[in-house]
């Protein structure tokens, strides 16, 4: 028997050094076992090779059969495993909750307003909302969008965090100082609600990006603080069909409306046909800002978006707000298209319908 298994082990030691796969060095060894036991069966007692291999044919048989129990045990327990795994998959395939139990007590309070509801935050989750500037407006307008569990969520600005930042930009902390704004608010954004998506772009918004940017957005806010990103970002959304939320501040005072020529509503160039000359409209930098008047505005921005989605409510469409903080006074006031508009012209059509959902 000593002699089988040395020449077993040889077979295999050779096998492996020529690389030879394992189930035909398995093969190997069957037939070194079908060969002892047929010589067994068929070499009379007392034979020279049935003495060097163990003499009685029972013992091969008891290990033939050891190894085909071992074998069909293999061969069931694959079969097993196979079956638990096409189950699996077949588990996989079926339709997936759209939020989970912790999504729903997160959203809660949106889910139980009538104007809202399942249907509504179903519709935020699914939305791509682009926001403009990382700045004073776009600091509350990504912390609200974020937290109402808006799905896919883009921003872009191209300014890093300065201290001069920190009086009114609030998703921007102390140790956030000489980051790209995109990049601060991106973390503050994923730590406030994981379950968003955000894509931050570093750049400037610019003529040859715009048209390809908005496209993957069903509705942009323009938070920044220069006429030249303000009209660019309304001729692309022009373009695009997209609702534009925008929003400016002064001082002491802001204002903000829904751009929505598609829908009946004027353009931002409808209202403003020229930027003011120089020195007639101040930067924040030269006139100054009350700090918690972005919160303020930003806020509302995210709250016509929020509406705009999921179709609650009146937006601000052909509307403009106005507040201001020092009086503690807020104001509409009707604004409408001109057909001699560069941008809109006569083109538009009300459909008053969610922009997503």
């Amino acid at each position: 028997m000593l002699l089988v298994l040395v020449m077993a082990a040889v077979l295999w030691g050779i096998g492996a050094a020529m690389g030879t796969p394992r189930r035909l060095r398995w093969g190997m060894i069957a037939a070194l076992w079908a060969g002892v036991t047929l010589a067994h069966l068929v070499l009379p007692v007392g034979h020279p090779i049935r003495l060097a291999t163990g003499e009685r044919a029972a013992l091969w048989l008891m290990i033939g059969g050891a190894a085909v129990l071992v074998l069909v045990y293999r061969a069931a327990l694959r079969r097993l495993r196979d079956r638990a795994g096409r189950r699996e998959a077949e588990a996989d395939t079926s339709p997936k909750p759209l939020f989970s139990e912790a999504e729903l007590g997160r959203y809660a309070r949106h889910i139980v307003l009538r104007e809202i509801g399942g249907p509504g935050q179903k519709a935020l989750k699914h939305a791509r909302v682009l926001v403009i500037g990382a700045g004073g407006l776009g600091s509350p307008v990504l912390l609200y969008l974020a937290a109402a569990g808006v799905g896919t969520i883009g921003v872009i600005d191209d300014d890093e965090v300065d201290n001069s930042n920190l009086q009114r930009q609030v998703i921007h902390r102390d140790d956030d100082i000489g980051l790209p704004k995109v990049q601060s608010a991106m973390a503050a954004m994923q730590a406030q609600n994981p379950n968003v998506v955000v894509r931050p772009y570093r750049r400037r918004l610019s003529p040859e990006i715009a048209g390809d940017l908005f496209a993957d957005y069903d509705l942009i806010l323009d938070g920044t603080d220069n006429f030249e990103t303000r009209y660019l970002a309304n001729a692309a959304a022009v373009a695009q069909g997209k609702p534009l939320i925008s929003g400016a501040l002064s001082q002491w005072e802001g204002q903000l409306s829904v751009f929505d020529p598609a829908h009946g509503a004027p353009c931002y160039q409808c209202i403003f046909p020229e930027a003011p000359a120089p020195g007639l409209a101040p930067s924040c930098a030269e006139a100054g800002v009350l700090g918690p008047l972005p919160g303020v505005v930003g806020a509302m921005m995210a709250a016509e978006a929020v509406k705009l989605i999921t179709g609650a409510g009146q937006s601000l469409r052909g509307e403009m707000l106005i507040y201001d903080a020092l009086y503690g006074e807020s104001r509409k006031i009707a604004v409408g298209r001109r057909a001699d508009c560069p941008i809109c012209g006569d083109k538009g059509e009300r459909h008053d319908q969610p922009v997503a959902g």
